[in-house]
């Protein structure tokens, strides 16, 4: 019903009923960066199992799946160093947990920086995050997009959550569009002589020589 009980108040019920349809439909976002996470690559460190850091990066078919799922352990940090099969320009990102004190508070995130430890983390982020407790997964954080353009890889640091002993982690998204494979292996190298000195090249044809450096 769209009468509120506004009568008096100055509020018209045409403006109540506006303010309960745009709650009644949030923003939907694709975090469409899945595809291209090589998932098999991911290393996490802090997390109590194993393999559970890769768990978290899901489709968003599955992001509610609530049997997967990484928690820290000695602490409530967490680091996942995250590869990307293709570059890619990052735009937005989306992270949930439990609705209590184990959720993450606080992530920064690093461009192009693989094998991060959390020695590194001291480094000044291309961005930082204040997270609010978001158990659906409906919280979408924009990224400084200047900042995140041909990423090959994304480190993720949860530096704090709020104030449990340990953190826990149901789902990263990760929103964006891609740019470009990456080259895999040794990529060769080739430089030109544009202008060829004739006198230089007695009997040769006379076309641009390339060398390619392995």
């Amino acid at each position: 019903m769209c009468d509120h009980g506004h009568s008096g108040d100055g509020h018209g019920h045409g403006e109540g009923c506006s303010h309960e349809a745009l709650e009644q439909q949030p923003l939907v976002f694709d975090y469409n960066l899945y595809q291209y996470i090589v998932l098999e690559q991911i290393n996490t460190l802090n997390e109590s199992r194993d393999g559970d850091g890769k768990l978290v990066f899901k489709s968003m078919d599955s992001k509610n799946d609530r049997a997967k799922f990484v928690e820290s352990d000695a602490d409530a940090e967490l680091l996942f160093n995250i590869p990307f099969s293709a570059h890619v320009r990052l735009t937005g990102l989306c992270i949930s947990g439990d609705q209590d004190a184990s959720h993450p508070a606080r992530v920064k995130l690093y461009k192009d920086r693989p094998a991060m430890s959390f020695d590194d983390c001291s480094a000044e982020p291309e961005q930082m995050i204040d997270v609010k407790q978001d158990p659906a997964g409906e919280v979408d954080y924009p990224l400084k997009t200047a900042k995140f353009n041909n990423v090959s890889h994304l480190s993720i640091f949860i530096e704090r959550n709020f104030g449990a002993d340990e953190t826990k982690v149901y789902y990263i998204g990760l929103r964006g569009e891609y740019q470009q494979d990456i080259l895999r292996g040794k990529v060769p190298i080739t430089t030109y002589e544009l202008n060829p000195n004739m006198a230089d090249h007695k009997g040769e044809i006379p076309e641009a020589i390339g060398k390619t450096l392995f």
